[in-house]
């Protein structure tokens, strides 16, 4: 626990950076052209579908990568441990990617599965691990979270250059390829990197007893096997038209599925009898920043739907005469907390005791992202009759998405792995992540409304929401701080 070796950190939390570090390489190569390569003409490589189709099917897609995460880490917990879970993520998701490098339907929807898949493994267990690098009282822990969010978001800067320039420029399926070689460069470094991450997430949790092991494992193998066999009976459907089911059919029905997952998930949580005071006060609190998560992400994930969708179609692609691809604009974020992560860290352990606390920290995103859809709001209504505002607008917008992202994800992350009972710990990030998972499908049901509705009016409700739930959260920020208990 008392290794330094990384910049003050432990040396296995370099590992743990390069590894999200190329998987963020491969997943936000792939989704800076997702929504564009949907909605491009088919004689241009795309696939030709409407907005309302893409922004449908680009909500499902981004809500299941984060909600497969709560199955990936019960998996985890009981079944295979964290270190493992990572490494059969890696690799489920490189099969993705390299599936949509292949230039067919069938294919794209095959490659978009294996990602979910392989993202649920892997996302939130690598949490865990860094998580578990850290002992309950370590105060560096919160900075350990923020280095390691720089090194998700250096991947993310790059990607986009690199896939969203071949992708554009060369050929869709290139940059889709791309991205899966970015993912294999992430399991050879994950892979000569275990060795220091000690102990930390190498078993899962301990099982009651041999007999609850052996149930658990045959209980885990029948339900895996009737969800493969669902999932391609549907496909095989699709495929051949026995089943006439759209896509939009699909995300539409997987909206309700998302809103009774989390009805009944939160329902389980609450009333189950295996919580001592303690842990249900806390579990109370992160139900409370589970809500206001959600609404964060529903307006931050729209940077690689809607905001996308306005630097291709709304937004001038040239500066200083120099001609870009319009995807180059979703590597502003990650150059933003690349820049400002070491910032945010330096501050938080400056201010000492005077550090906001973990509820005041989420109003301070929120009322960040509302505001960078308050400038939008100016911009869009510039942006009427064809003309093109200047780039300055999204780096604005951006820039003040960044801040809000600093002040939330990071926070949230540690804030989880604090916060929740130890033999549930995989299980409770990946609850994290659902809130994601619930953000992004409402995100994606907003960019569907692009054109379909005034610009200025779209993103002036988003912004007010936004504005809103942060003001909120400000208000109660000590409710939540006496839920919280002694987690600081």
């Amino acid at each position: 626990m008392d290794d330094r070796s990384f910049f003050g950190h432990p040396r296995g939390l370099s590992t743990l950076f390069f590894t999200e570090m190329w998987e963020r390489f491969s997943y936000y190569g792939m989704r800076a052209l997702l929504i564009l390569f949907m909605t491009a003409p088919v004689a241009a490589g795309g696939l030709g579908f409407d907005t309302g189709v893409a922004g449908a099917v680009y909500g499902l897609y981004t809500s299941m990568v984060y909600m497969a995460t709560l199955p990936g880490g019960w998996i985890a917990d009981r079944l295979i441990g964290q270190r493992r879970a990572v490494l059969y993520g890696g690799i489920i998701i490189a099969c993705g990617h390299f599936s949509m490098a292949f230039p067919s339907v069938t294919t794209f929807y095959l490659g978009l599965t294996l990602i979910v898949a392989g993202t649920g493994l892997l996302k939130g267990n690598a949490a865990v691990i860094v998580g578990a690098l850290y002992g309950p009282d370590d105060s560096r822990r919160d900075a350990g979270f923020s280095i390691y969010y720089m090194g998700i978001n250096l991947g993310a800067f790059i990607a986009p250059l690199v896939c969203g320039y071949l992708g554009q420029r060369i050929n869709w399926h290139i940059g889709f390829g791309a991205a899966g070689i970015g993912m294999v460069c992430g399991l050879i470094q994950y892979t000569a990197g275990g060795k220091y991450l000690g102990e930390a997430g190498l078993h899962p949790a301990p099982a009651k007893s041999p007999e609850a092991a052996a149930q658990l494992q045959s209980r885990a193998q029948m339900f895996g096997g009737l969800a493969l066999v669902a999932v391609v009976a549907l496909a095989f459907g699709m495929y051949t038209g026995m089943l006439p089911i759209t896509a939009k059919e699909i995300a539409d029905a997987a909206g309700y599925g998302l809103l009774l997952i989390v009805v009944a998930f939160f329902g389980w949580l609450f009333l189950s009898s295996d919580w001592t005071p303690s842990e249900r006060r806390r579990l109370y609190a992160i139900a409370v920043l589970f809500v206001a998560s959600a609404i964060f992400w529903s307006e931050f994930e729209q940077a690689g739907s809607t905001l996308n969708l306005f630097g291709d179609r709304a937004t001038r692609t040239e500066v200083f005469g120099w001609q870009f691809p319009s995807s180059y604009f979703q590597s502003l974020q990650p150059l933003f907390i690349i820049t400002f992560a070491p910032v945010f860290a330096w501050v938080w352990i400056r201010l000492g005791r005077r550090e906001p606390s973990s509820p005041a920290k989420f109003g301070l995103g929120l009322l960040f992202v509302g505001a960078g859809f308050a400038i939008l709001v100016v911009a869009s209504s510039l942006a009427a009759d064809g003309v093109k505002v200047a780039p300055w607008w999204l780096v604005v917008t951006y820039l003040l998405h960044t801040y809000g992202e600093l002040s939330l994800s990071p926070v949230g992350l540690s804030a989880t792995t604090k916060l929740a009972p130890v033999r549930v710990v995989g299980l409770m990030m990946g609850v994290f992540y659902l809130a994601i998972s619930v953000g992004n499908f409402i995100g994606g049901r907003l960019s569907s409304l692009y054109g379909s509705m005034p610009l200025p009016n779209l993103f002036g409700a988003i912004a007010a929401v936004g504005i809103a739930a942060g003001i909120v959260m400000f208000a109660l920020t000590l409710p939540i701080k006496r839920l919280m208990g002694d987690v600081k």
